[in-house]
């Protein structure tokens, strides 16, 4: 069984249903957490992750390689969230930005450098849980996938520099909500260090 994408994608067109199996395996969990990210609720994003990867499979023949398949496959996720949104029409809580400074961030920041890193993770994942949608999702392609603003831009199909205002005023919501989150945290971290 070859490993590479472009090779698992010729088999599956050539009608391997295990080169199928491999593609879903090897990307199911970031699908699924986009989706989360995006839908804020599990069976939904259940739901989108399956919708996407039978998108995938019907559509794959028109796949031209001119970006990656995770490229592509994180687009066809990220619109399949989008139709389910439009379908919903929820109104999520958007936190508000206005009075933010670049010292919060800058605290923030050094907050998070003192906890322990899986804790860390865990923290922003769960803080990731109360952001808008697309605000999630940006943040997550950009911070645990570590894909460049041009990667994340090509996904999203918007201009790389909107991209990272994007990702800015996004940065800022979450440093809000981890400011709420953590400042427990930072106090009992001065405490430790004043003993």
């Amino acid at each position: 069984m070859a490993t590479n994408d472009e090779s698992i994608i010729n088999q599956i067109l050539e009608g391997d249903t295990k080169a199928f199996a491999v593609l879903v395996d090897r990307y199911k969990d970031l699908v699924f957490t986009l989706s989360i990210r995006m839908l804020k609720n599990r069976e939904e994003a259940e739901e989108v992750s399956q919708d996407t990867f039978i998108k995938v499979y019907k559509s794959l023949k028109n796949f031209k390689g001119d970006s990656k398949l995770s490229t592509w496959l994180y687009r066809v996720a990220y619109n399949t969230c989008l139709d389910r949104i439009k379908k919903n029409r929820r109104r999520y809580n958007e936190v508000a930005i206005d009075e933010f400074t670049e010292h919060q961030v800058k605290t923030i920041d050094d907050a998070l450098e003192s906890l322990e890193r899986n804790e860390q993770s865990q923290i922003i994942k769960d803080c990731l849980e109360i952001l808008p949608s697309e605000d999630g999702f940006l943040l997550t392609l950009y911070y645990f996938e570590d894909l460049s603003l041009e990667e994340i831009s090509k996904i999203v199909e918007i201009e790389a520099n909107t991209v990272k205002v994007k990702l800015f005023r996004a940065r800022k919501k979450l440093a809000i909500i981890l400011k709420q989150r953590l400042e427990p945290e930072i106090i009992s971290s001065y405490e430790r260090e004043r003993r």
